[in-house]
C-alpha cells in the first residue's frame, strides 16, 4: 500500500512555530520512530489504557535507540499486552516535520515519525474498551484518531 496522507495540519499548535503535523495511511513503518501505539480493536472498541495526566489513549511505548522504525518496540508491546504470538502491522503514523526546533522540542527534525500498529488478541492486562463509533469518543482528539478509520477492512 502506497502512503496516503490522510490530514495535514500546518502551523500545528502543539509544534514549534512553522511544524506541521501529517496523519499518514501506510504499511511501512517510518523512520526515525519515536512512540509506537498499538491499536487492539474488538468489534466498534479500541483497547486503551490511562496517561500520566489521566486520559486514556492507545498503549504507547518509547522507541530504543537502535530500533529506528519502532519495529522491535512494537513487537514488545504487542508480546506484553497480547501473548507471544501477538504480530503487530504499521496501519500508518503521525509525522511531525519541523525544520526548527524549540528548546523543549524532544523529538528529532526535520522529521519524527509515531507510529500506530496494529496486532489481534485478547488483552493479558487491564484496559479499558473505548467505543470508537460514539460521537463524542474521547479519542478524536488524539493526533493519530484518522488512522482508527484506515484500519478498517
Amino acid at each position: 500500500m502506497p502512503e496516503t496522507v490522510l490530514r495535514s495540519t500546518p502551523d500545528a499548535p502543539w509544534l514549534p512555530p512553522g511544524g506541521r503535523a501529517e496523519v499518514v495511511r501506510s504499511s511501512v513503518a517510518p523512520v526515525p520512530a519515536g512512540l509506537v501505539r498499538l491499536l487492539v480493536r474488538r468489534g466498534g472498541a479500541v483497547l486503551c489504557v490511562p496517561r500520566d495526566d489521566g486520559r486514556v489513549d492507545l498503549p504507547t511505548r518509547a522507541v530504543a535507540v537502535g530500533d529506528p522504525d519502532g519495529s522491535a518496540a512494537a513487537a514488545a508491546l504487542a508480546r506484553d499486552l497480547l501473548g507471544p504470538g501477538a504480530r503487530p502491522v504499521p496501519v500508518g503514523y503521525v509525522r511531525n516535520v519541523v525544520a526548527t526546533p524549540d528548546e523543549g522540542y524532544p523529538w528529532p527534525v526535520p522529521l519524527a515519525h509515531f507510529t500506530v500498529w496494529r496486532a489481534d488478541g485478547d488483552p493479558r492486562g487491564a484496559g479499558t474498551w473505548v467505543d470508537v463509533s460514539d460521537p463524542a469518543c474521547v479519542l478524536r482528539e488524539r493526533h493519530w484518531w484518522p488512522l482508527v478509520g484506515a484500519d478498517l477492512p
